[in-house]
């Protein structure tokens, strides 16, 4: 379990790593390349990227070990699409109205929409520590929202940018619920659903661009930004839940607001300091937090990659089975003690 939620915790981290180069670098390719259009090409990469990827694998005959998605998913996958098409398109909107570094923090208000929706609708527990986080990144969230605080007019970019991340809390929890299949197969489709529909609407808007050179450069962030970052944020989900995952995320705007320094020499205002403090002690208790007690597990039928190793996973073969491997199996009723997070085998409620 320790090494498992280790490296769910590194994968979460890389995710938030390679996501936030996206919003000063996006910046910067909107100068050329339209909103929607930006939108498009970002998760284009992304699946185009993947899918390149996916394909060596195949032709290195490599065995197949993930859980490929079904019928059963539907729901969640169109609904991912949607609102993967909606964010995106939200954010570059943002972008064009508020600076690189105020939209990077403000991404941060994704964990915040991600706990909510997690908690209220898909009954993921969440401890004292996760709301004093959730307190405090929404608290940091407020100020960089508003302009000037004497008269309270608040940024519409920064709106736009909460928008986006509201449209990505949902999408995050969508996601989980897709969490036990190919992660491969789920940044694909992800990417060419969400890239062909945000183009439809791109060339309905009569907005495209001609610079091959920019269109290019987007082509391989959608790759980096999105693609393997989602990737990495799917494996993480696996283990540390929707919430949690988010948390660890907030990573991601700490590295685009340094790079928005950088690239823009943005002037650091004092509320800009302020917000900033107050974010990464809201970080600071979303990512230490513990959570262990008895709890009860119902008898589950499902298809995922694991291995015999963990405790959960005790089922029996009627042949030697050493490594990884995929099938659909049957846990047991079991109740037990140890400490654990909301994945998808602890679902549970408190």
């Amino acid at each position: 379990m320790v090494k498992n939620k280790t490296t769910a915790i590194f994968m979460a981290i890389l995710a938030a790593a390679l996501f936030g180069i996206s919003s000063p670098v996006s910046k910067l390719l909107l100068v050329e390349i339209p909103p929607a259009l930006m939108a498009s090409v970002l998760y284009l990469g992304a699946g185009l990227g993947m899918l390149v990827i996916n394909l060596v694998k195949v032709l290195s005959k490599r065995e197949q070990i993930e859980a490929k998605m079904t019928k059963k998913e539907m729901p969640y996958i169109i609904a991912m699409i949607i609102l993967d098409v909606a964010a995106p398109v939200c954010l570059m909107i943002g972008l064009t109205r508020t600076t690189s570094a105020n939209a990077s923090l403000l991404n941060n208000f994704e964990i915040v929409t991600t706990s909510i929706i997690a908690l209220l609708i898909f009954k993921e527990a969440i401890g004292k520590r996760m709301w004093i986080a959730i307190s405090l990144i929404t608290l940091s969230s407020i100020i960089l929202s508003v302009e000037d605080l004497s008269s309270f007019s608040f940024s519409i970019g920064s709106i736009f940018v909460i928008l986006a991340c509201l449209c990505w809390g949902f999408e995050n929890n969508c996601t989980r619920m897709l969490s036990l299949k190919d992660p491969l197969q789920i940044v694909v489709v992800k990417g060419f659903g969400s890239g062909v529909v945000s183009l439809i609407i791109a060339l309905t808007l009569k907005q495209y661009s001609t610079n091959f050179l920019y269109l290019s450069m987007a082509l391989l962030l959608g790759l980096l930004s999105y693609g393997l970052s989602i990737y990495f944020y799917i494996i993480a989900q696996r283990e540390l839940g929707a919430a949690r995952t988010s948390a660890y995320y907030a990573v991601a705007p700490f590295i685009g607001v340094l790079l928005s320094i950088i690239i823009f020499s943005q002037q650091i205002t004092i509320s800009f300091i302020i917000a900033l403090t107050i974010m990464i002690i809201g970080a600071y208790f979303a990512g230490f937090e513990h959570h262990k007690h008895s709890h009860s597990h119902e008898e589950a039928t499902h298809e995922h990659r694991h291995n015999h190793s963990d405790n959960h996973h005790i089922h029996t073969h009627d042949y030697k089975v050493e490594s990884e491997h995929n099938h659909v199996h049957t846990h047991p009723v079991k109740v037990h003690i140890h400490k654990h997070t909301p994945d998808m085998h602890h679902a549970h409620s408190h």
